[in-house]
């Protein structure tokens, strides 16, 4: 049901100061509106003088174009939650959902909060960088999108080069970044851009002007992206409140900040502002709504959806955001009072779904199908959403230029690289991985699996290269699925990748990565026995011995040194730069320090596994065939200096 705002968290909704009887026939006001609000997907605010607008929003698409297959928890027609797997997401799916909610509404606005770019195959592999997003984007026709910090993952020509692919059709939707400051080199300088980026757009409802503000995220954008050497963006707050005045200037008394800077930091951002009245988020990739979220499967909530905040004013503000992935259409129904005030906040956040549900891999029987259906009408979140066809026919060549890369050859490796979890001999957890010539070499005993290395070392090669700047990375054994052996194909490297991992750098103490290393032995060696959970890692290394107490079976800790190339002592009180798996980061495996890691230690930025591998893969000298050519590290690098089981 419509979940209304929390009113016990605003002072006086008055613009200026006024008598604390004003303020209070207000605040009585605004209560009994919320009051009235009835719940149902369809109904609209009571009837007012002002504007009712609705506000169909996502975020954080990152070029997942295609649709998931996730698994749900529903009731079936005994009432018990089951498993269900169901196809879900996907942008034509999006494109669907936006068309379907507008319809039969007046005052609609359509906003893309950020990060449409990097991810998937579609965004490299599949045209020009981008390509396909844009042709997806422009038939939605968004009312403004804002530059999120992946948008300068290629630099400012590249962002200029998709930009004009975003503008080359009908749509010239407004794009928006108030605080970037383009350098005199850049191509998106305003002196030679071929899309202009402005600090905001101003559109009309019911013959009302709405203001909509955009945010970059600006530390993460200049140090972990890479926008051009004199590219900078101000601090948000500051460039937010320009925007705001500047158009509160021009008349304007209906603001949206459109922010790609996270959600726990869009609540101080909004608590700094004056004159804000919504802001619709990006960047964190919050899952936010009601508890049934993770009920029916879909993951926890971390916090309510269209919740209902103050302002430096003391006003009402509403704040959303869409979840990650083309999973999610937020709809934001926002009431203003004829003095601009917002009165009501309330809306749904669409987890968009198919209907061919399968249960222990069996289409489900009419009975359970009904029952299924029923379960999501209850919801209130999940949303039966078919494709639109247009844009699955949009997709179509896009999908088949991915297929075309998965068939191709990308390197070459002239020997087995091997698969191991876990070092050791025949009485070690997953000893039978290796092959047998693999075991024979003996290699795997002492350091463990080549291919897991590699995955790892890639990482810290590539971001310190490309993302801010690593020294170590960490890379679950059981994460790397199989060996590599002659021609490699694209496709094998997504099998030997298979989950969709997203990578986040952790600012991490030299204390902290050795309880980091010995929680990953602990689940391998202690009663969990997950071989699954060995630590693989770029630039660090050390001995084990697995009969030692817990706590006590890593030694002799050193990290590299890429100045000098030496192996130093790791230092215990020295903060190191971690890149690691979404997984590992948040505690998965057992890494239980990871997720320990405060939020301003911690960064989501976002690239994929398979992107960054094939991205190492693509720097490696070429054989004589032409391709690059994958090879066994070096000893020195494979973090298990040595294992004695």
């Amino acid at each position: 049901m419509w979940q209304p705002g929390n009113l016990s968290r605003h002072r006086s909704p008055c613009r200026s100061a006024g008598s604390l009887l004003r303020a209070l026939l207000v605040s009585i006001s605004s209560v009994l509106a919320f009051a009235a609000c009835d719940g149902s997907h369809g109904s609209d605010f009571p009837a007012s003088a002002g504007l009712e607008l609705t506000v169909l929003h996502i975020n954080d698409h990152h070029s997942n174009l295609e649709e998931k297959r996730p698994t749900l928890q529903l009731a079936n027609a005994q009432g018990q939650r089951v498993a269900v797997s169901v196809e879900a997401g996907g942008f034509p799916r999006v494109v669907a959902a936006l068309d379907a909610l507008s319809n039969g509404r007046d005052n609609v606005l359509k906003l893309h909060a950020g990060d449409a770019l990097t991810g998937t195959l579609y965004f490299n592999r599949a045209g020009e960088p981008g390509e396909p997003d844009a042709a997806l984007m422009n038939l939605v026709c968004f009312d403004a999108f804002t530059l999120g910090n992946h948008e300068f993952d290629k630099g400012d020509t590249s962002l200029a080069e998709w930009l004009t692919l975003l503008h080359s059709g009908e749509c010239k939707m407004p794009i928006l970044s108030a605080n970037v400051r383009f350098g005199a080199g850049s191509a998106l300088n305003p002196s030679r851009s071929p899309v202009a980026v402005s600090p905001y757009t101003v559109v009309e409802r019911q013959g009302q002007k709405i203001g909509i503000v955009g945010l970059t995220t600006a530390v993460k954008t200049k140090v972990s992206s890479r926008p051009d050497p004199d590219t900078t963006f101000e601090e948000e707050t500051r460039a937010a409140q320009e925007a705001i005045d500047a158009l509160r200037g021009q008349g304007v008394d209906k603001i949206i900040v459109l922010s790609h800077i996270g959600y726990e930091q869009d609540k101080r951002l909004l608590a700094g502002l004056s004159g804000v009245d919504v802001v619709v988020g990006g960047d964190s990739h919050s899952l936010l709504g009601p508890a049934t979220l993770a009920q029916v499967g879909v993951g926890t909530p971390v916090g309510p959806y269209a919740e209902t905040l103050s302002n430096r004013d003391g006003e009402p503000v509403c704040l959303v955001q869409a979840w990650e992935y083309s999973q999610v259409v937020g709809e934001l129904r926002v009431q203003f009072d004829e003095a601009g005030r917002v009165t009501q906040c309330a809306g749904t956040p669409h987890v968009l779904i198919g209907d061919d549900f399968l249960v222990d891999g069996a289409p489900a029987s009419p009975e359970d199908r009904a029952a299924f259906l029923e379960d999501i009408e209850r919801s209130r979140v999940l949303r039966v959403t078919p494709p639109d066809a247009e844009a699955m026919n949009a997709l179509a060549p896009y999908r088949e230029s991915v297929q075309i890369f998965k068939d191709t050859v990308v390197a070459h490796a002239p020997q087995e690289l091997c698969s191991r979890r876990v070092p050791g001999g025949p009485d070690t957890p997953d000893y039978s991985r290796s092959s047998q010539s693999c075991n024979e070499r003996g290699s795997v005993i002492v350091h463990g699996g080549d291919v897991q290395q590699l995955v790892a070392h890639a990482y810290v090669e590539v971001a310190d290269a490309h993302y801010g700047g690593a020294d170590i990375s960490l890379q679950s054994g059981g994460g790397v699925r199989i060996p590599l052996e002659g021609a490699i194909t694209a496709a094998q490297i997504l099998e030997m990748l298979p989950f969709d991992g997203q990578l986040w750098r952790l600012e991490v103490t030299g204390a902290e990565v050795k309880a980091m290393v010995e929680e990953g032995l602990e689940a391998v060696l202690g009663p969990q026995r997950s071989s699954g959970a060995y630590p693989y890692t770029g630039g660090l290394r050390w001995d084990v011995d697995v009969r030692q107490p817990k706590g006590q079976r890593a030694s002799h800790f050193e990290v590299y040194h890429r100045p000098s190339r030496t192996w130093l002592p790791l230092d215990d009180v020295q903060r190191y730069r971690l890149f690691a798996l979404t997984f590992n980061a948040t505690g998965g495996d057992g890494y239980e320090t990871l997720a320990r890691v405060p939020p301003e230690r911690r960064m989501d930025v976002g690239v994929q596994d398979v992107d960054v591998f094939l991205t190492y893969v693509e720097s490696l000298p070429r054989g004589p065939e032409g391709l690059p050519v994958l090879l066994p590290l070096d000893a020195s690098f494979y973090s298990t200096k040595s294992f004695k089981y």
